[in-house]
């Protein structure tokens, strides 16, 4: 088995908190092979980009690299956030255009390039992660590289109609011809990088399903739907039912039912949206007002972006809009928080919370809506309301899906998940929990790997 090399933006070091489940399945994949895992230190180097920091546990190495603040502005804050963001989220309105941003996301690509390929081996496997580091192999490759190299994009994929619209979009959509394996959330997204190369890249589609790239190198596409650790899950919101957190909620809502949502502060979790639905079901069905809290957690990102100011802005006068025309004495509909909970904590509140609340107007997969079905008591499960925009609803059809867009339909679902009788709830619970076990966070990876070392 060869040595694997992890490298993305940002890397799960030895003792920090690793609530997500990415960072546990490349662990552990990491830690039956031994290997680098290797990206920005998430530190601001006060001089030039470049140093780097090491630290060995067992057999892996973490090494770590200190970016300059204008590599960072331009890398990260500017072409990755405000230009890669939101095209590949469908969002053309949003896309920064400014050409220095791309050039420095170049840059810093090229800097992770040279300071990664002095520790890289011809028997190596190297697996790069997400939006970030598109050209990176490219790169590694230009400087004689010859391992086996995949890419795998956590995000959704658009058409190529909406990739072309990005100047210079062939440079850099090019650079993934040089990974061996590239990897997508779902199958639609791979059928769309496949028609963007034939249509706007100059490539071929071959019978078999790989491509071939304008200088004739061949290369596989898949699809593979990351899942989450769900025994952890399963387990940690059992043990969060003592939580004091967790307590005091439902102390607070008896004897209402829960409806929770849990999402960075984005625009393309759609919650605008997501409250315009909440405040149409308060409408359409007013036997049931004062039976259900919806409690929106929504943690601020990227703060310093006015898209993101301006979201919060808007939330924060809808809460008070829905709140003004329906609270009652004792009962406000939606509480509105922006303040971060510890993972073991929101496994809790999930198990609380009669609905899931899951419905962005795109998403690569979105973990969220697995982990709401994992934390769910098996005789007693609560039911996913899931945005058919979502990769998790190729594979949560039980969940009730839904357009976000479709204001009546969310207003529908919510009134259809809070009077669902418990046996079918149970039937729609035990399809999607079986396949989140099967097809859980160590799979992903594993079925990965297997493709890539084929």
């Amino acid at each position: 088995m060869s040595r694997l090399v992890v490298v993305s933006n940002r890397v799960a070091l030895p003792g920090e908190s690793r609530a997500g489940g990415l960072a546990v399945g490349l662990l552990a994949a990491l830690k039956e092979r031994g290997g680098v895992w290797f990206g920005w230190s998430g530190k601001t180097a006060r001089g030039a980009s470049g140093e780097l920091r090491e630290q060995v546990d067992g057999d892996i190495r973490f090494v770590t690299m200190d970016l300059s603040k204008p590599d960072l502005d331009t890398y990260y804050n500017g072409f990755s956030n405000r230009t890669l963001w939101p095209l590949l989220h469908f969002r053309l309105d949003l896309v920064d255009y400014d050409r220095a941003t791309r050039e420095g996301y170049r840059r810093v690509n090229q800097l992770f390039a040279q300071k990664l390929a002095p520790y890289l081996r011809d028997s190596d496997t190297v697996w790069i992660h997400d939006y970030h580091l598109i050209p990176l192999a490219a790169m590694l490759r230009e400087r004689g590289i010859g391992c086996r190299i995949g890419f795998f994009l956590h995000v959704p994929l658009p058409s190529g109609d909406l990739l072309q619209a990005m100047p210079d979009h062939q440079r850099l959509f090019s650079g993934l011809y040089a990974y061996d394996l590239v990897g997508f959330q779902t199958q639609r997204d791979a059928d769309r990088f496949r028609s963007y190369v034939r249509l706007f890249g100059g490539g071929r589609l071959h019978s078999d399903g790989s491509l071939e790239a304008p200088g004739g190198r061949r290369l596989r596409v898949g699809a593979f739907p990351i899942g989450i650790d769900t025994g952890r899950v399963a387990q940690q919101a059992v043990a969060a039912m003592n939580n004091p957190s967790v307590r005091s909620l439902q102390k607070s809502l008896h004897p209402r039912e829960l409806a929770i949502g849990v999402d960075r502060l984005d625009y393309s979790k759609g919650l605008p949206e997501r409250f315009h639905g909440f405040e149409r079901y308060l409408e359409r069905y007013p036997d049931q007002k004062g039976s259900l809290t919806f409690l929106q957690i929504a943690p601020v990102s990227r703060g310093g972006v006015s898209e993101y100011r301006k979201l919060r802005a808007e939330l924060e006068q809808l809460a008070g809009h829905i709140n003004g025309g329906h609270a009652e004495a004792d009962w406000t509909p939606l509480r509105y928080v922006n303040q971060n909970y510890a993972h073991s904590t929101l496994t809790g509140f999930y198990r609380t919370a009669r609905v899931g609340l899951v419905t962005p107007l795109r998403d690569g997969m979105n973990l969220v809506a697995k982990e709401y079905v994992a934390a769910q008591d098996p005789e007693n499960p609560g039911v996913l309301v899931l945005s058919l925009l979502a990769g998790a609803a190729d594979e949560l059809p039980q969940a009730l899906l839904v357009n976000p867009y479709d204001l009546d339909g969310v207003a529908d679902a919510i009134a259809r998940a809070t009077t669902m009788p418990l046996a079918q709830r149970k039937e729609r619970w035990r399809a999607m929990m079986d396949h989140l076990t099967e097809f859980d966070i160590n799979r992903w990876r594993r079925d990965y790997l297997a493709a890539l070392e084929e």
